[in-house]
């Protein structure tokens, strides 16, 4: 470099610096990329600029990442990958985070925004299917953030024939010159020359075709993003694909599959292509997931199991494996949050909620349709599933050993994922294995199968969603499939009316469309007398063209908290019992559950598998009612507690968004 770019920087001290320091963070299989880390950092040492060197396994990216969108830092990541495309194990769980993170629509398109970086990827280009996979993934999903790449991501290839330099080292080196050459004109606050004439990242100065086109800006600053895709450069296929599935520009969920439809009619797979797939001969049942739908789902965090099933690891989960808190289901009704499998054997349903998390691209039907697995199969994979996801926290900072090991036995199963359980023809079979496995369960239908309902076995909670209590609201925000969608609601009512075992009405608030409707609210409780009614503020999914939602239509916990006092009004059998704020939700419960001032909204999880067991074994002749497996529930989750519903002996965390926050699930 020489002494010419040191003595450069010295001359700045008496400047306005725009970088304030340097943080170098590295994941190292065999040591080369730590190796790089350190021997870049003592060239910024000799900037005299303040420097840090981290490992990305000591690092905790939900906690410190944005931190640095102040942009004052320059963050520099020198990724290995490791087998099959994989990160090393140190850098595992920052890219698990950082891969959720850029498709989960709670951290918000720009969560990132104002993080300067660049990339520097270890690979081996022998390995033709996965070179160098894992910078290019960092490198992505930093932009699905809006995080601004500061110059073109580099790969350096242990493949001496292929090295671009000779070596591995050697092309380092080069783009170490290339970074501090950056790093100089950065701290002196110059942008790039330009001509103007730039379109979608693609410079057109005259005479020059750069590599690092992108980083041209018109009157904007070095580390701000006037439009995503000017800062995108598509230096690999794994990058055009991302955008064209909606990069940056959409804000994505794991369950939000809009991106998916759009990518596939970009690809031009043919229709008949899509409908056919699952298809062994003519006249067969089709498989419910297409071939390229599983593989787009896969990509988003799915494990699909068959042909119509999947599980999901829950936010939830996660939260509470770290000590951090568990659901409002913990608050409520005492699971544990950390041994919940959430999970569905139908990912196909009869409505098109606005406020779907899937944007309506899930499969639709007014009945099954299509191929059927059996339900051994689905909860066999579905545990297998769910424990593989868990053995990957093993080592994550902050993950509690206990917790860890409690959490590999399932005992929980919220059905809820996606779609409408209900609608499996097997679903009583597949809800009794759940029990013989001692595992709970919370099943959620739409309202629209009142002869399903009837016919259900005995499940731990069954709940109903009353998103909107008239004919014309109803229709408005559930967009039902049935023509008689009305009276299929009102017949679902009624049926859990008739059932023994606790129910729950879950009421969705989405501001402006269903908060007015407080008297046929009540009406409609006093048809279906559930024991317990879930009032929870409606998640912001993001745009999709299928809902005109926004986030204005998002209540505060303080409103959520009025319409539920005012609704609890109406309704004299019924108190607030419970509250979780931070998934903006509260508890309201019948009575009959509140003894000597005590409530016991929670659940006595063993007496419930000692019931079921009884009553599976007389044939369905001894029955059991929600009375007998109640328990008490502590002081801390009741409504108005010190603690809103947190459980003290976790530590909560509070998220450093930079926008209002819609994290409540």
């Amino acid at each position: 470099i020489g002494d010419k770019l040191v003595d450069g920087y010295v001359s700045l001290q008496a400047k306005n610096i725009c970088v304030a320091g340097v943080k170098i963070f590295y994941g190292s299989q065999t040591g080369t990329a730590k190796r790089f880390a350190q021997h870049l950092a003592e060239t910024v040492i000799s900037f005299n600029l303040p420097v840090e060197v981290i490992s990305m396994g000591d690092y905790d990216p939900d906690d410190h990442l944005v931190e640095e969108t102040s942009g004052r830092n320059i963050c520099v990541f020198l990724v290995s990958t490791y087998t099959d495309g994989q990160p090393s194990e140190s850098a595992a769980w920052f890219c698990k985070w950082l891969e959720e993170a850029a498709h989960d629509f709670r951290f918000g398109q720009m969560y990132l925004k104002g993080l300067r970086y660049a990339v520097f990827g270890l690979g081996n280009s022998v390995y033709v299917d996965h070179y160098n996979t894992v910078g290019r993934n960092i490198d992505r999903w930093l932009w699905m953030l809006s995080a601004s790449r500061i110059m073109t991501r580099a790969e350096g290839d242990c493949n001496v024939a292929q090295s671009k330099h000779g070596s591995i080292e050697a092309d380092f080196e080069a783009w170490k010159a290339k970074f501090l050459s950056r790093l100089q004109a950065l701290c002196r606050g110059e942008k790039k020359p330009c001509s103007g004439k730039c379109k979608k990242g693609k410079c057109k100065s005259p005479g020059k075709q750069s590599e690092e086109s992108s980083d041209c800006e018109h009157g904007a600053s070095e580390y701000e993003n006037t439009e995503a895709e000017e800062l995108f450069e598509t230096s690999s296929e794994e990058e055009a694909d991302a955008e064209e599935a909606g990069g940056a520009s959409s804000v994505i969920d794991v369950e939000d599959l809009g991106n998916i439809v759009s990518h596939m009619r970009k690809a031009k797979v043919p229709l008949s292509t899509q409908e056919n797939a699952g298809r062994k001969e003519e006249g067969e049942k089709r498989e419910m997931i297409t071939l390229a739908l599983r593989e787009a789902l896969t990509k988003q965090g799915y494990k699909l199991i068959g042909s119509h099933s999947g599980v999901k690891l829950c936010r939830w989960t996660k939260s509470m494996l770290r000590g951090r808190g568990g659901c409002y289901k913990h608050t409520f009704y005492g699971i544990e949050s950390h041994r919940c499998m959430e999970a569905t054997p139908s990912l196909a349903c009869a409505n098109k909620c606005v406020f779907c998390w899937r944007h309506h691209t899930n499969p639709v039907g007014t009945e099954w349709q299509w191929k059927m697995d059996q339900p051994e199969m689905i909860l066999q994979e579905a545990i297998e599933n769910h424990q593989n996801m868990i053995k990957q926290f093993k080592g994550v900072s902050g993950v509690k050993a206990d917790r860890l090991a409690e959490a590999m036995s399932v005992r929980h199963c919220a059905l809820s994922l996606v779609g409408e359980p209900i609608m499996y023809p097997e679903i009583n079979r597949f809800v009794k294995l759940l029990h013989q496995h001692s595992i709970s369960s919370f099943l959620v239908t739409n309202a629209q199968f009142p002869d399903e309902i009837r016919n259900l076995e005995p499940v731990t909670q069954l709940y109903v969603s009353v998103d909107a209590s008239t004919k014309e609201s109803l229709k408005r925000i559930d967009r039902p499939l049935f023509k008689d969608f009305w009276q299929r609601f009102l017949d679902s009512l009624k049926a859990l009316s008739e059932k023994q075992q606790r129910t729950v009405y879950r009421l969705t608030l989405v501001k402006a469309w269903n908060v007015d409707e407080l008297k046929a609210y009540a009406d409609l409780i006093a048809l279906g007398k559930p024991d317990f009614i879930e009032v929870k503020g409606v998640t912001y999914c993001g745009e999709s063209s299928a809902s005109n939602l926004t986030m204005a239509n998002v209540p505060w916990h303080e409103e959520v908290v009025h319409f539920v006092q005012e609704l609890a009004d109406l309704i004299p059998d019924y108190e607030i019992a419970c509250e979780h704020e931070h998934s903006n939700c509260l508890l309201i419960a019948h009575k009959k559950f509140k003894t000597d001032g005590e409530w016991y909204t929670w659940i006595n999880y063993s007496r419930f598998q000692e019931l079921v067991h009884e009553h599976e074994s007389s044939g369905g002749s001894k029955t059991f009612t929600a009375a007998d497996y109640t328990a008490k529930t502590p002081r801390w989750a009741l409504f108005r507690s010190r603690e809103r519903g947190f459980d003290p002996s976790d530590i909560r965390y509070q998220r450093k968004n930079k926008a209002r926050d819609i994290s409540g699930c």
